[in-house]
């Protein structure tokens, strides 16, 4: 694609230090400074495509690098993606010894992103051009207006094997929902996107062990690929005429729920007509109604499971059918019925829910993880939840304010 080098020209030669990048630059010298509120808050590339400087998110402005050549505005990398936005007063100036200052952090010292190696470094987007070296990986974003470190990650691993986890888990099987089967393939193998939408495995030795897309696509389009907010890796193409919308070309799966961990702790994702909706356990609701991955939480009180006499307080077992979780069991019993099954859960204070298939009773402690609907899955779950007595009993000391984080 003819833009790739120029994205290497905004990203080494404009913004590395030395005299080369302010002869090289026509369009951005020592000295020039940028602020979110001037008519132009930000330096373009030779072709005008690319774009590296402040664009506004929400009430405040983010520094980064993105598409301008296009309507559709398109980020492909943020500095600082976890910190707060910055206010419009910011400044960030191309000082004359070539150094990057930013007023906008709180140590108002050198910049700390070092923009020479965002192409090395990428956040949760390749352009074509790029690779994903050995160890590294992309993370997604919260939102697609909140570029903050999301809860997927892309990984493209040591052993060669491409791999899709939610974030703060181990690099194994049990976690991993989109895998690319090349472990023990090659050493140091690297992910690549070229210029004709081809996705592709290269190990050490240059050789292709893997072609996750069949690519042969018109160079003249735009391409990019990342991981998205909800999980999936995909690919995108756009006209280079500068018309129409991003079309997506490929993506790691169709199935929107098998993203592990999208509704959170004790949520479980739902497809409604292809469409991913997250539902809360029975007696529980969401942390925050608008951001599902936060989770759900118990609406009724947490008391002790045994009553002052040494009795078992009156707990009632709600049911859920044809779901999957992960295997967090702390006891499994043998049980003839489910009815056994949801009164040895009952009579065990420690048991806030069990799973039931084939005889099979697992006791479950809360949160629970990684729930989706499954038709194909003949269990199901009961919950714990407290009877009216409990629920009245506690209704003077308020509901339970105790919320389960997995992120």
């Amino acid at each position: 694609m003819a833009s790739t080098p120029n994205l290497l020209f905004l990203l080494i030669s404009a913004f590395c230090v030395g005299a080369a990048a302010q002869q090289r630059s026509s369009n951005i010298s020592r000295g020039s400074s940028l602020t979110p509120t001037t008519s132009n808050p930000f330096w373009l590339s030779s072709n005008r495509l690319y774009a590296f400087g402040f664009y506004k998110q929400g009430d405040g402005y983010f520094l980064g690098i993105f598409l301008n050549g296009i309507p559709e505005k398109t980020v492909v990398w943020t500095a600082n993606r976890d910190d707060p936005p910055s206010p419009r007063t910011a400044t960030l100036q191309f000082t004359t010894e070539g150094r990057l200052r930013s007023d906008a952090r709180s140590d108002k010292g050198d910049c700390k992103f070092c923009f020479c190696f965002t192409f090395e470094f990428p956040t949760d987007t390749l352009l074509s051009g790029q690779r994903l070296s050995a160890g590294k990986e992309l993370i997604s974003s919260q939102s697609e207006t909140n570029p903050a470190t999301g809860i997927f990650r892309l990984k493209m691993q040591n052993d060669g094997n491409l791999v899709q986890y939610p974030v703060k888990t181990p690099d194994t099987r049990t976690y991993a929902y989109y895998a690319s089967g090349t472990s023990g393939r090659g050493d140091n193998v690297t992910l690549h996107l070229d210029d004709g939408g081809h996705i592709y495995l290269l190990n050490t030795n240059g050789s292709n062990i893997r072609n996750i897309t069949d690519g042969g696509l018109s160079n003249e389009n735009l391409y990019l690929m990342g991981i998205d907010p909800d999980g999936i890796f995909r690919l995108y193409s756009h006209e280079s005429n500068q018309n129409g919308s991003w079309s997506i070309l490929w993506s790691s799966t169709n199935d929107k729920c098998a993203p592990k961990g999208l509704c959170g702790v004790n949520g479980f994702c739902v497809l409604n007509d292809d469409r991913a909706g997250c539902n809360c356990l029975p007696g529980f609701d969401f942390v925050v109604s608008s951001n599902w991955s936060s989770g759900c939480v118990r609406i009724f009180p947490v008391d002790s499971c045994k009553s002052n006499d040494g009795r078992s307080k009156l707990y009632t077992m709600s049911s859920l059918e044809n779901t999957r979780w992960e295997d967090s069991s702390y006891a499994n019993l043998s049980l003839p019925t489910r009815d056994d099954c949801k009164q040895a859960c009952l009579d065990d204070c420690t048991c806030e829910a069990a799973i039931f298939e084939d005889g099979n009773c697992k006791k479950q402690r809360l949160p629970l993880r990684f729930g989706r609907r499954s038709l194909s899955d003949s269990n199901i779950l009961f919950v714990k939840e407290g009877s009216n007595e409990v629920s009245q009993s506690g209704s003077e000391s308020g509901l339970c304010t105790i919320i389960y984080h997995l992120y």
